[in-house]
């Protein structure tokens, strides 16, 4: 055997296996046709063919390539005394604030009642007083009617639930307290929640999303501030009850997302400010609602069982169809003296609520003994309209002795609004020079020379310190009207409120001179 390499041998060899490759490629369905797109594309873009041929390795590369977790840790392993370590060097942030001194002092003189809550309420010094601090408008905390009921459904139902409403804690004393406010607002529908302030902070997530946009009153309270922090929506505000100031506010989101895509748009406003108590100018927010195609939401946990013929807030109060708004959200624990809140709207808005309403799905249901209280109060604010003129006679009565008399403070409130905020008039914060605090303190020193003289009344509560540039309410105090006291013994408790904010006045007077 001859052991020379034969260079001609080998080349007939291989051209021997290339025929028969090209013998099988040709045998494939459709490689006539690729061999030939090979061939001509090398002829006319070889640089082509070679990116080509780079791409088609990457993909086998890519196919045949082992997995790899994407998720590798990043955090430097620790030893068991070094986590020790940094755990015990570590300080937790406080969940509140530490209390200021003007905070302890308050809370040190806070007035504690024992008994029952009424117009003349017992405190845990054996002092009675006149209660001007709650809201008890119509005197129901006093009714007899309403305690037998409370008592009857008590023995029936006991305490509570013990249950959300989704699962097993609906009664038909809710289903019953639901189609009354129903009914009584006139809408088609209605959703009741265990407490007022998750009502507001729990409706707006359930329907505002991340994206959304709700242009808000900037004086609104704090529930709805929560609620809108909850939602992650875009907040716009304008001008407290200012239509000019909204519209434009309107006028330039629909500009700005006239190219965007679609998002819900909400404003969101109160019955009755809470913060100013002033009354919303309904019509023309309506009209507003309908020109830029707004959804209205309006929180009445104030004027729901005080404004309008019937209590039936501020749809009557200035004559507009409730069915124009398209949430309407109200306190039971207000005026109507019971417990809980409620959303009402149309039945779509309801139902979804009842699955996308964190506070309804997740917490227990309303006690059924404040469920039946408020359905009795519905019925008796529809039933003796003598209870609205009583009660707006001694709001009469009682401005009379505060807002013209008064040579330091004036009143924020509309003439309905049975919550009578006093504020220190503009000139005297100006000449005295009064800041916030200052404000507080003075407002603090009358409260507590008016629980000197027997008539309890209180602050109103700052909103929770945000932003520099966060709108706040100005210092005033509260002073509540209620039916339960005399045209007489309310003139007497305006007096002394009067007079109360004078001495304090001139007492700060004679110390700076």
């Amino acid at each position: 055997m001859n052991g020379t390499f034969d260079f001609g041998e080998a080349q007939n060899t291989a051209l021997h296996y290339v025929s028969l490759a090209a013998a099988q490629v040709q045998r494939v369905p459709g490689s006539a046709i690729a061999l030939r797109y090979i061939k001509s594309s090398y002829q006319n873009d070889p640089v082509r063919s070679a990116v080509e041929l780079f791409l088609f390795l990457f993909a086998v590369r890519y196919l045949l390539a082992p997995t790899y977790s994407t998720l590798k840790s990043a955090h430097v392993p620790l030893t068991e005394d070094e986590i020790d370590e940094l755990v015990e060097d570590w300080t937790p942030e406080p969940l509140v604030a530490a209390q200021t001194t003007f905070e302890e002092a308050e809370n040190e003189k806070r007035p504690i009642i024992v008994g029952p809550t009424g117009p003349k309420s017992r405190l845990s010094t054996g002092r009675t007083v006149t209660n001007l601090a709650t809201q008890n408008h119509y005197n129901f905390l006093s009714s007899a009617v309403l305690k037998d009921r409370a008592i009857s459904t008590l023995r029936t139902y006991g305490v509570g639930p013990c249950g959300p409403p989704g699962f097993y804690g609906t009664q038909d004393v809710h289903m019953k307290l639901e189609a009354d406010i129903a009914s009584h607002l006139g809408t088609a529908a209605c959703i009741i929640y265990a407490q007022s302030f998750s009502a507001s902070s729990s409706v707006i997530p359930a329907f505002s999303k991340r994206g959304d946009i709700i242009v808000a009153d900037r004086a609104v309270n704090y529930a709805i501030r929560k609620g809108l922090q909850i939602s992650r929506s875009s907040v716009r505000w304008y001008n407290h009850n200012d239509m000019a100031d909204l519209e434009r506010v309107l006028a330039t989101t629909v500009k700005e997302q006239a190219r965007k895509p679609l998002t819900r748009r909400f404003i969101i406003t109160e019955g009755i400010s809470e913060t100013c108590g002033d009354i919303l100018d309904l019509p023309a927010l309506v009209a507003l609602k309908h020109r830029y195609k707004f959804r209205l939401i309006i929180d009445e946990c104030l004027s729901y069982g005080v404004l309008g013929r019937t209590g039936r807030g501020i749809t009557e109060h200035t004559n507009v169809d409730a069915t124009n708004i398209d949430m309407i959200i109200g306190s039971l624990s207000g005026a109507l003296c019971a417990g809980g809140g409620f959303c009402a709207g149309s039945e779509d808005i309801v139902e979804h609520q009842r699955l996308a309403a964190p506070s309804y799905t997740f917490s227990a249901a309303l006690p059924a003994m404040l469920a039946t209280a408020a359905s009795e109060t519905i019925r008796l604010l529809q039933e003796q309209p003598d209870l609205f003129v009583q009660l707006r006679e001694n709001i009469k009565t009682m401005r009379a002795q505060l807002d013209p008399r008064s040579d330091w403070a004036m009143c924020t409130s509309a003439p309905e609004n049975p919550i009578m905020l006093l504020v220190f008039k503009p000139e005297v914060v100006e000449s005295r020079k009064l800041g916030v605090q200052d404000q507080e303190g003075l407002l603090q020193d009358v409260v507590d020379e008016c629980l000197a003289n027997n008539v309890l009344i209180t602050r109103l509560k700052s909103l929770p310190e945000g932003p520099a540039d966060a709108w706040q309410p100005q210092p005033a105090v509260k002073v509540c009207i209620t039916t339960g006291l005399s045209k007489r013994e309310t003139e007497k408790a305006g007096i002394i409120i009067r007079h109360a904010i004078t001495k304090v006045m001139t007492r700060k007077k004679a110390q700076s001179a």
